[in-house]
């Protein structure tokens, strides 16, 4: 089976009960998991907490919540591929046969069922293998990208692009930050996700951080512009 996991502590600091923070009227992890629910591609949507209250209206939405996440995969420092590894290993635990996994954060409201469904289609080209997940593209070239220095002053990182025109260079692409499909196998062996890589390109206008609360007013305004809320 393909499932889902969302992973969503309790802990966020720079903006406080950040994954079930009512955004546009709506809990925010319940983007997350209305798109996963809509996915053919996706079986059950699990949540990986820490948090009572998360759990509860995770599941309030849908979203199974079958085990507890330790404290020690719950801090600031910890990265994803523990987290989605565990999750995979607790499911097993439970009998299910894992066989592929979309990890989705929580605070994505820009994401689309259309766009998880692409990069598993990514992933099943590939035979499996290795990461698929959506990337924006860079707005400027990046081998033309500047160096502060603390005086002020300004250097290339690139000198050797500094004359090169603009169509000559290879667009850049940064990571979207909503979601990532794997093999359960590949979760578990802790494989780097970008040097594993494989993409689908979104437009920049559905790629938001949201880290602050300056951020989440911004996307809030840039959502309903967009005419995608309710």
């Amino acid at each position: 089976m393909n499932i889902a996991i969302i992973p969503a502590r309790g802990g966020s600091k720079r903006i406080p009960r950040k994954s079930i923070k009512a955004f546009a009227g709506k809990p925010m992890i319940g983007f997350a998991i209305e798109a996963a629910m809509a996915c053919a591609e996706i079986e059950s949507v699990v949540v990986s907490t820490d948090d009572p209250e998360i759990a509860r209206i995770a599941r309030e939405l849908g979203a199974e919540v079958p085990f507890e996440r330790p404290p020690e995969l719950a801090d600031d420092f910890t990265p994803t591929v523990p987290v989605v590894a565990h999750a995979v290993k607790e499911c097993g635990k439970l009998g299910w046969g894992v066989a592929y996994v979309c990890c989705i954060y929580p605070g994505v409201p820009f994401i689309r069922t259309a766009d998880i469904s692409d990069a598993f289609a990514l992933l099943d080209q590939n035979s499996g293998r290795g990461y698929t997940f959506p990337v924006a593209e860079f707005p400027s070239p990046i081998q033309r990208a500047l160096k502060r220095a603390e005086d002020g002053s300004l250097s290339p990182f690139q000198p050797e692009h500094v004359t090169t025109r603009t169509q000559d260079l290879d667009p850049g692409h940064y990571d979207a930050g909503q979601f990532y499909w794997g093999a359960a196998e590949t979760w578990l062996a802790g494989d780097d996700i970008h040097s594993n890589g494989r993409a689908i390109v979104l437009p920049a206008s559905r790629v938001v951080d949201i880290d602050t609360p300056e951020d989440w007013d911004r996307a809030e305004l840039l959502f309903r512009a967009l005419g995608t809320a309710e």
